[in-house]
């Protein structure tokens, strides 16, 4: 037996997380508690859009696009943000990406990353 949010109780909360969160910012390993840590050279964070959630996930409804990006690293974490620089940290997670060089362009396709909770089964 799972344990975990109703499925509708987990779309409201995605939905909200989207909309309270919605900047993302790299990082070249786990961002911490605090959302600050193995943060990357490339520090511009981008606006996410979301598709409604549904089944407990929801995904972005457009590309994250980084142009020209600042250094030569390894894409392994993302975290959210309430504003586009400063603001509060509201969560953390995974992703896989190859290695940019200095000067690349780095894009998440719409709908690549996504957020999910547990639901009770």
């Amino acid at each position: 037996m799972a344990v975990g949010f109703s499925t509708a109780a987990a779309n409201t909360h995605l939905d909200n997380q989207g909309t309270t969160y919605p900047w993302v910012k790299l990082h070249v390993g786990d961002p911490g508690a605090a959302g600050t840590s193995n943060a990357a050279t490339e520090t511009t964070r981008k606006q996410a859009t979301w598709a409604s959630a549904s089944s407990a996930s929801k995904a972005t409804s457009a590309d994250l696009t980084w142009p020209g990006v600042s250094g030569s690293e390894d894409f392994t974490h993302f975290s959210l943000w309430t504003a586009s620089s400063a603001g509060s940290f509201g969560g953390s997670g995974t992703i896989t990406a190859n290695a940019v060089t200095s000067g690349d362009t780095f894009t998440i396709p719409s709908g690549s990353l996504t957020l999910t909770l547990p639901v009770a089964a």
